[in-house]
């Protein structure tokens, strides 16, 4: 349970200690947890959403699933007003590539964007980015750490409602990347 919110049970110093013996020595839990996704539910999913795209989200899906099958990189930024569709994209570029096994990490700037989006979390809470941030700032995550692992093993990021966060956020994250 400690995990699923990037705690440990070492943090808690004055709490009993589990024997090194009984810990998960696999992979990260957290990288189970987002692996974990019924292929199969995430293929029928897809196959609802697709078919009603319009010309411009087919025009995003297409970049975007492109560049992450090629291993390209990139980044996307996606303008639209409110009620245009942006969030139907996502979850359509998100229910496909977990169909294909991939890990996608889907954040918001908000909690209530966050929920919007299948498995979202806030920037904040999934990047342990810090409440208050300057030009220096750098997220909580260490290489041997779990988020670090699930970072590592990720396809991609979409990070909804962007221009809602500091620029510091989005500098915090690329230096902790």
């Amino acid at each position: 349970m400690l995990r699923s919110i990037g705690k440990s049970l070492k943090q808690f110093t004055q709490l009993p200690q589990t024997p090194l013996s009984y810990l998960h020595s696999g992979t990260s839990n957290l990288v189970d947890d987002e692996t974990s996704y019924n292929i199969l539910e995430m293929e029928k999913e897809f196959n609802k959403l697709f078919p009603n795209c319009n010309p411009e989200q087919l025009e995003v899906y297409n970049a975007v699933v492109e560049a992450v099958q090629n291993k390209q990189g990139g980044l996307f930024f996606i303008y639209g007003s409110g009620g245009c569709g942006k969030t139907y994209v996502w979850k359509t570029i998100i229910y496909k590539l977990r169909s294909l096994g991939k890990i996608v990490l889907p954040v918001a700037s908000s909690g209530i964007a966050a929920t919007l989006m299948p498995g979202g979390r806030t920037t904040h809470s999934r990047f342990k980015i810090p409440i208050v941030l300057d030009d220096y700032s750098s997220c909580a995550i260490h290489h041997d750490s779990d988020i670090g692992a699930l970072i590592k093993c990720t396809s991609l990021i979409i990070w909804d409602e962007a221009p809602m966060q500091h620029r510091h956020a989005f500098e915090c994250l690329d230096r902790s990347l």
